[in-house]
C-alpha cells in the first residue's frame, strides 16, 4: 500500500469541532468520503493505516476524500453529524468508539453508506451501516509465542490502553500464545489508563518501565499511539519488544521481535468496493486466513529481510511461528477470542 502524504486545511465549526481535511476538494469528484477518527491521528499507526485506506478507497472509485479528526471520542458523534449533513456518500468510523454515534446517525441519512472499521453493533443494522471487523487475537497469539519462546527470566508482559473487553484480544491472545508454547510462563499485564489511554507514551512507558523492574524480558506494546513508549523503554532498558499495526522496528532497533501486522488499509478498500457493488450491511471479518491480520514472520522473505525487525535474523523462531500460524488457519489451534466470552 502506497505512502500517502496528507495536507490539512482546520476550519472552526459552529459547533466547536476542528475538522482536519484532506484530499482533493470535494468539487472534482461526483462522491465523496469521510474518514472519522476517535482522536487526532498523530502517530498512531492504526488511524494512519485507515486514513490510507480512504485515500485509496477514493483514488479507486474517484471520489474526494476528507479526514475530520475528533479531539477525543466524546466528539466523534458531532463529526459524524457534520459529515452526514455535508452529504457524504461514504462515512467511515474508526474504532468501536463510532459504534454508537453511528447506529444513531445513519437512519437519519439513508442515502449515505456508513462503515465501521474494528468494531460492529450487536443489534439488527440498518442496510446502509457495513462492518469490517479483524481478529487481533489471531495475531497477538504469534506475538505471545514469541515471548514464550524468547524469555530468558520466564516472566513476560504486555501493555494496552484501557481495561475493556475489546483490548483483551491483544492482551488475552498474548498470553495464551505464551502460554501455549512454554505454559510455566507468568504473563503480566499493565494498562495505560488516564485520559488520553490510546495516544499517551508517558504513561505507556511507565508501565513497560514498571513490567521490566518486575522480571519481564519480552513486553507486548499494544497501546496504539503510546505504544513509542514501550518502545523507548525497550531501548533503555534492553528487553524485547513487539508492535501492532505497522512495521514499527526501527523504533527500537535490535529490540523489537516482530509486529502484529493488522491491514486496515486493505479492509477499508474492500469494504468499500463491496458498498459500491451495492452490498446491504455488509459484513467482513480479517484474520490470519483471510490476510487481515498477520506478523513480519509470516511476510514475504524480502519484506522480512528490509523489515528491521530481529525475526529476520532468526529462521527457527519464524518456521515455528508460521507452523503456528497455519495450525490457527486449519483450526488444530483454537485461538480463544476474548470479546466473545464477554
Amino acid at each position: 500500500m502506497a505512502h500517502f502524504t496528507a495536507k490539512y486545511l482546520t476550519t472552526a465549526l459552529a459547533t466547536g469541532l476542528t475538522l482536519a481535511l484532506s484530499g482533493t476538494a470535494a468539487t472534482a469528484q461526483d462522491s465523496s468520503i469521510i474518514y472519522i477518527t476517535p482522536n487526532p491521528i498523530g502517530n498512531n499507526p492504526f488511524l494512519v493505516l485507515g486514513r490510507a485506506g480512504a485515500e485509496a478507497a477514493g483514488e479507486q472509485i474517484g471520489a474526494s476524500v476528507e479526514t475530520y479528526e475528533s479531539e477525543a471520542p466524546q466528539a466523534m458523534l458531532e463529526n459524524l453529524y457534520a459529515a452526514a449533513s455535508v452529504g457524504a456518500d461514504i462515512i467511515i468510523g474508526i474504532s468501536f468508539s463510532a459504534v454508537d454515534g453511528v447506529m444513531e446517525v445513519a437512519p437519519t441519512a439513508p442515502d449515505t453508506d456508513f462503515l465501521l472499521v474494528d468494531a460492529c453493533p450487536s443489534e439488527e443494522r440498518p442496510a446502509n451501516v457495513h462492518c469490517a471487523v479483524f481478529r487481533e487475537h489471531e495475531s497477538s497469539f504469534l506475538m505471545g509465542a514469541i515471548a514464550g519462546l524468547k524469555t530468558e527470566t520466564g516472566t513476560v508482559g504486555v501493555v494496552g490502553p484501557i481495561d475493556i473487553p475489546f483490548m483483551h484480544r491483544f492482551t488475552g491472545g498474548f498470553a495464551d500464545g505464551a502460554k501455549h508454547v512454554n505454559p510455566d510462563v507468568t504473563v503480566e499485564t499493565r494498562w495505560v489508563g488516564g485520559q488520553n489511554a490510546f495516544s499517551d507514551p508517558v504513561r505507556a512507558k511507565e508501565q513497560a518501565l514498571a513490567l521490566s523492574a518486575a522480571g519481564a524480558d519480552v513486553i507486548y506494546g499494544a497501546a496504539a499511539g503510546g505504544s513509542y513508549g514501550v518502545f523507548e523503554a525497550a531501548s533503555e532498558q534492553g528487553f524485547i519488544t513487539m508492535a501492532v499495526d505497522t512495521i514499527q522496528c526501527d523504533a527500537a532497533p535490535g529490540q523489537m521481535y516482530d509486529v502484529a501486522l493488522k491491514q486496515v488499509d486493505e479492509a477499508i478498500l474492500q469494504s468499500i468496493e463491496a458498498i459500491q457493488g451495492g452490498a446491504e450491511a455488509h459484513f467482513a471479518s480479517y484474520g490470519l486466513a483471510e490476510g487481515g491480520m498477520g506478523a513480519v514472520a509470516l511476510s514475504d522473505p524480502a519484506v522480512m529481510a528490509e523489515s528491521g525487525c530481529m525475526i529476520a535474523e532468526d529462521p527457527e523462531v519464524a518456521a515455528q511461528l508460521q507452523a503456528i500460524a497455519q495450525e490457527i488457519i486449519d483450526g488444530t489451534i483454537e485461538v480463544n477470542d476474548p470479546l466473545m466470552a464477554n
